[in-house]
């Protein structure tokens, strides 16, 4: 992406010299369907006599004029930047362009309904593009007001941060211009612009200040019948009372719009009092427990981000973590208080937490505070750490100073930043002041240091098996030798009529690499020694060998859920340091998840098994331990409860990991309805998601593909198709996807993403090997043309880790030393492929060791 970087030093030195007061942008989307009129009015103050730039990325630009004084575009305007010289005190900058709409979820993203032929469009600013709509200083410490005017097809609404106006409608033309009242001072990445034929329904809320807040919920003509807006105002009102309470300062909006808008990329985005959502959270056919779940975490999310990240702001995107994990945080705990998901912390712990114990090992990890150069190393930086590691970090800080004190803490941050910008050290000083801790030290240790720690239990016992010592012992990898202070739980349980309950507690502070801990001298010793008990602490655990022989025998009769997500997470993470071999992992998932009872651990669980089958387990046993799997789950999903989250989980995740022809016979008849499970509806998503099944096996073909298209021809029937095509296991099949993929540049960004999905299924590792050179020779041409969604997609979503071999690993090392000068982020993405590929190939190793001392 040559000349759309912005580095830190840069964005310091232009906040020296000019601060921004307005914004007044005007916006004609009634030009055709590749080009929209911009023209911007800014407002700022500089130095006099300085210069700096402002960003812009457009197709055209037709006017500039500094102080009314008109600048030559062919001589000022460049890439993505403006040059302004000899600046005055007082300034106003007038930009008229034309920019250009995307297909990649980036800037104004344009969408065409395949039902009807409708046209919608909707912004994606974060993390440097409203420079792809308007002229504007593209960091997010130079807050202004923000006004829109939008001329659109009279047709249309226009969504913007501002309550909606009353349009002006233009009938010679059939247009209608929309103009919205200035925002408050807001960072430009969360303004936002939604515009379409959206249906939408209204409700409201009366706010702890006493305005009424109104409420919106939009989504497109043709799945609206699918908005279940009733629940979504619901959940959306059970938020704001928790947080307006907890955090005591009321919410900081006009108004609250949640808008489900088509090919968005991520789970939702938080432009103030505008949220875009992703519309899988538009559930058009029958969804796991996990999903729905998920869907509320992120509404509270985006709610959090209200007062995190949009009232109050990082300075640099370095302190990314004072939004994401405290939204992350935030949205965890208010759902599990404020609404009926009372096990979110379970749910956080099984998905969050191994996403971020996974992000923490790889090369590229990083402190919460991270190290963030330019806007490339932002991008890569939305990861596991930046949310869930962080998230989990402020869950043991709250522990650690009390929660009342957290709370008081954050309100006080609100309230002296407020429409400002921050760094941790504004945060730690209230947190300090309401707390009476210092959190220097715990800040250096927790925030400003990579890597994950390993707690183990040390217990010796008397002959009547009392325990005469308990302690703690502390590891931390070499690479990253910080060791911490947690504040964590232990947790004894033991076995009585069938279940494992807990029947001793205590809460205690770990420091060092070994804490004795006195208090549980003289109980009696237990079937299972749980250490992070409740799961406060951000940590890897492991279980003595009398508990770890009990949850293997047992698991299933834990009565607490997050107790047995925990023992999951360590059982799992024992394979993935090939300290345990992947085939008895195999063996205590197969024997335990039918009793499973929460969701996301059901969820997260087998997509470990799928990974513990096709990449950990020795390659010569991986095909009969993929064929014991898809077995196993057969039988599952015919033993669970009829029309359960079970049931369709073990379904859907045996139609992933077919093997042979009879696998293959049961989904074909499964899909045709010649074989039914007792409560399973075959609708529309799952028969689409049967249909990859069998396409990554070879037993459907294009053609049949093509049917299906026919029968659902909507965005999400045309995602699964893509995915589909691309997962047929041919060499020649392959050929095609990756010229759709890789040698054209016309597909939208959830098309490039589903079809990368399906290419790299594990059924198709047979044949990834014939693309492993074409992977590496695309590499730099891909990160040098395309946006960074889609070369993200292409790079991450191509690495072909289902082979795991060492001619892999070889040639993504080779790749990597003879591209050093390569963009660090282009190079950390690739790094962490190679990682995933050295970690298969250690635990295949242990793997293979067990088939040895077996035999």
């Amino acid at each position: 992406m040559p000349g759309e970087n912005l580095t830190r030093i840069e964005a310091q030195e232009r906040r020296t010299l000019i601060d921004t007061q307005s914004y007044e942008i005007s916006l004609d989307l009634t030009k055709g369907a590749e080009i929209f009129g911009s023209r911007s009015v800014v407002r700022f103050t500089a130095k006099a006599e300085s210069f700096t730039f402002i960003d812009l990325i457009a197709r055209d630009v037709r006017e500039i004029s500094l102080n009314g004084e008109q600048l030559d575009p062919n001589e000022v305007f460049a890439d993505s930047r403006i040059t302004l010289t000899n600046l005055q005190e007082e300034n106003v900058l007038v930009v008229d362009a034309d920019c250009a709409y995307t297909n990649t979820g980036e800037g104004l993203h344009r969408f065409v309904d395949p039902v009807d032929g409708e046209v919608y469009l909707y912004s994606q600013f974060e993390v440097p593009d409203s420079r792809r709509v308007f002229a504007v200083f593209e960091q997010p410490d130079l807050k202004a007001t923000f006004q829109f005017t939008v001329t659109v097809p009279a047709a249309w609404q226009v969504i913007s941060n501002s309550p909606a106006p009353e349009p002006i409608k233009h009938d010679a033309n059939d247009t209608a211009t929309w103009g919205f009242e200035a925002t408050p001072r807001i960072s430009s990445y969360i303004t936002a612009i939604v515009a379409g034929p959206y249906e939408s329904t209204f409700s409201e809320l009366t706010s702890t200040d006493g305005r009424v807040i109104p409420l919106g919920v939009y989504g497109r003509k043709s799945l609206w019948q699918h908005v279940d807006a009733d629940y979504l105002f619901d959940k959306t009102r059970e938020g704001f009372a928790y947080f307006e309470s907890k955090f005591g300062v009321p919410y900081p909006f006009a108004k609250y719009d949640q808008l489900f808008v088509p090919e968005f990329n991520a789970g939702a985005m938080e432009n103030a009092g505008a949220v875009t959502f992703t519309e899988t959270y538009v559930f058009r056919s029958k969804v796991t427990d996990a999903v729905k779940e998920r869907r509320v975490v992120t509404i509270l999310h985006e709610l959090a981000h209200m007062w995190f990240g949009d009232l109050v702001t990082m300075r640099w995107w370095n302190d990314l973590w004072l939004n994401e994990s405290f939204a992350e945080w935030a949205s965890t705990i208010a759902t599990a208080e404020a609404t009926e998901w009372t096990e979110a912390w379970t749910t956080f712990n099984s998905s969050g937490k191994s996403w971020a114990y996974r992000q923490d090992q790889l090369p590229s990890t990083h402190p919460i505070v991270a190290e963030i150069n330019d806007l490339e190393d932002v991008y890569v930086n939305f990861d596991g750490i930046t949310y869930a590691k962080g998230g989990s970090v402020l869950k043991q800080l709250a522990a650690w100073v009390g929660i009342d004190a957290f709370f008081a803490g954050v309100g006080q941050y609100f309230q002296k930043h407020a429409w400002g910008n921050t760094e941790v050290t504004d945060l730690l000083t209230e947190l300090e002041a309401t707390s009476g801790r210092d959190l220097s030290a715990w800040s250096k240790k927790w925030l400003e240091t990579s890597g994950v720690n390993t707690l183990s239990p040390v217990i010796a016992e008397g002959a009547d098996g009392v325990i005469s010592r308990f302690a703690i012992t502390q590891t931390a990898p070499a690479d990253y030798p910080t060791i911490r202070p947690h504040r964590l739980g232990v947790g004894f349980y033991t076995l009585a009529d069938g279940s494992l309950t807990r029947t001793h507690y205590v809460e205690i502070d770990v420091d060092g690499d070994r804490t004795e801990v006195p208090e549980l001298q003289g109980q009696k010793r237990p079937d299972l020694v749980l250490l992070n008990d409740n799961d406060l602490a951000y940590t890897k655990i492991r279980l003595d060998e009398r508990s770890l022989a009990t949850a293997i025998a047992h698991l299933g009769d834990i009565t607490d859920p997050l107790a047995r997500s925990l023992i999951w997470g360590a059982a799992w993470d024992q394979t993935r340091d090939a300290e345990s071999p992947a085939s008895d992992y195999l063996d205590l998932v197969l024997g335990n998840i039918g009793r499973e009872t929460e969701s996301t651990t059901v969820r997260t669980t087998l997509a470990q098994l799928r990974t513990a089958a096709t990449l950990y387990v020795t390659p010569a046993d991986r095909d009969a331990a993929r064929r014991k799997i898809a077995d196993g789950l057969w039988d599952l999903a015919h033993s669970a409860q009829a029309g359960s989250d079970n049931q369709l989980q073990f379904v859907t995740a045996f139609s992933s990991t077919l093997v042979d022809t009879e696998h293959a016979g049961i989904i074909g008849r499964l899909r045709s309805g010649e074989e039914t499970l007792p409560g399973l509806e075959i609708d529309t998503d799952l028969s689409w998601q049967l249909l990859v099944g069998l396409a990554s096996i070879g037993a459907t073909d294009a053609a049949s593909i093509d049917a299906a298209l026919a029968g659902d021809n909507t965005s999400k029937g045309a995602e699964f198709a893509a995915q589909a095509r691309a997962a047929l296991p041919s060499v020649a099949d392959k050929r095609i996807a990756w010229e759709t993929l890789v040698e054209k540049d016309d597909a939208p960004n959830t098309i490039v993403r589903s079809a990368a999905l399906g290419f790299v299924h594990p059924n198709s590792a047979g044949v990834l090997g014939d693309f492993v050179q074409s992977y590496f020779d695309m590499l730099l041409p891909v990160w040098e043309s395309r946006t960074y969604q889609i070369a993200s997609y292409l790079i991450v979503g191509l690495y072909p880790t289902s082979l795991a071999n060492t001619e892999l690993r070889d040639a993504t090392r080779a790749w990597l030393s003879t591209n050093t000068d390569a963009a660090p982020a282009l190079r950390r993405l690739v790094s962490e492929g190679l990682a995933d590929v050295e970690r298969a190939l250690a635990a295949q190793a242990r793997d293979a060791e067990e088939d040895e001392s077996d035999d």
